[in-house]
C-alpha cells in the first residue's frame, strides 16, 4: 500500500485543531466522555525508582475507581516496566484491566534488536497483554526507513498474542514529514496501535502530532478497512487536556474508536483529576 502524500504545515494543522476542538465541543456531553476517558486510560508508572510496593498500590487504585452507581467504569491498563509484569498480571486478574508493558529498551530504544525482542517475549511470557515498543527515531531521521519497518515487524512477532503500540516519540521526530512516515511505516509493519511518546522527553504527546497520527489511520483504513488504534501520551493531566484529544478522535476517526479497543491515554495523574471532576 502506498500512502499519499501529506503536505499540512504545523500552522495549517494548529488552523485544523481550533476548527474540530470548536465544532466538537458543542456535540459532546461532558461528564459522559470524561466517564468513557476514565475507561480508556492506561495508568502508569515508569520511575526508576518503582518498587513492588508502589506497582502494587498502582494496581489497587486501577481497579478503585469503579462505580456502578455513578457509571464510572475502571481504566483499561496500567502500564509498567517488564520487570512487573507478572506482579502486575497477578493483581489484576478477574478485573477487566490489562497489563501493559514497555519493552525493548524504552526509552530510547538503542539497544540491538536480539536483545530488545527478548525483553518482549520475556513480558509476554510473564503476563503482558500489550507491549509497548518505541522506535528507533535516530534511524529514521538518517532515512533508514527499512530498519524501522524490520524493528516493528520483528517485535510484533515477538509479541505473539499481546497486542503491540508503537511509540513514535514524535517530539523527537519534530517535523510533520517525519510523523507522517513514522507513522506509516509503524502501521504497515504490523502495529495494533501508534502512540505519540514515552513521556521521557519534551515535548510530549501534542495535538498537532495527534492530527497526523489521527489522519495516517483515516486514510489506512479508508483503503484497507483495518482499524489501528491511537495513543496519546505523556504530559495529559486535567480532563481539558484529555478532552481535546477525546474530540479529536471522535471527529476525525468517528464513534467506532471511543473505545479501550482502539483508543488509550497514557497517564500518571490525569484518573485522579477526571474522578474527582466526575463525583463533586
Amino acid at each position: 500500500m502506498v500512502f499519499d502524500s501529506y503536505n499540512y504545515t504545523k500552522e495549517e494543522l494548529a488552523i485544523r485543531i481550533s476548527t474540530i476542538i470548536d465544532a466538537g465541543r458543542e456535540k459532546l456531553e461532558r461528564q459522559e466522555v470524561l466517564k468513557k476517558i476514565i475507561s480508556i486510560i492506561d495508568l502508569t508508572t515508569l520511575s526508576g525508582d518503582d518498587t513492588n510496593l508502589r506497582v502494587t498500590e498502582l494496581c489497587n487504585k486501577a481497579y478503585s475507581y469503579e462505580n456502578e452507581l455513578a457509571g464510572i467504569p475502571n481504566v483499561a491498563a496500567v502500564c509498567v516496566y517488564p520487570v512487573f509484569a507478572k506482579l502486575v498480571s497477578t493483581l489484576l486478574s478477574g478485573h477487566n484491566i490489562a497489563t501493559a508493558c514497555v519493552a525493548g529498551a524504552f526509552p530510547s530504544g538503542q539497544s540491538p534488536l536480539h536483545i530488545r525482542t527478548a525483553e518482549v517475549r520475556d513480558a509476554v511470557e510473564n503476563g503482558a497483554d500489550e507491549i509497548d515498543m518505541v522506535i528507533s527515531r535516530g534511524k529514521l531521521i538518517e532515512g533508514n526507513e527499512k530498519f524501522i519497518t524490520e524493528e516493528v515487524s520483528a517485535i510484533k512477532k515477538a509479541c505473539g498474542k499481546a497486542h503491540l503500540k508503537v511509540i513514535l516519540e514524535t517530539g523527537e521526530l519534530v517535523s510533520v514529514t517525519n510523523i507522517r512516515k513514522a507513522s506509516e511505516l509503524s502501521i504497515l509493519a504490523g502495529a495494533d496501535f501508534i502512540k505519540t511518546s514515552t513521556g521521557k522527553i519534551s515535548p510530549a504527546a501534542t495535538p498537532e502530532a495527534f492530527l497526523i497520527m489521527l489522519d495516517t489511520i483515516k486514510e489506512y483504513y479508508d483503503k484497507t478497512g483495518s482499524m489501528i488504534g491511537i495513543k496519546p501520551a505523556g504530559g495529559i493531566s486535567t480532563p481539558d487536556e484529555a478532552m481535546v484529544y477525546y474530540t479529536l478522535v471522535s471527529e476525525i476517526l468517528g464513534d467506532s474508536w471511543l473505545s479501550r479497543d482502539y483508543f488509550r491515554i497514557g497517564a500518571s495523574r490525569l484518573t485522579d483529576n477526571v474522578f474527582n471532576e466526575i463525583i463533586k
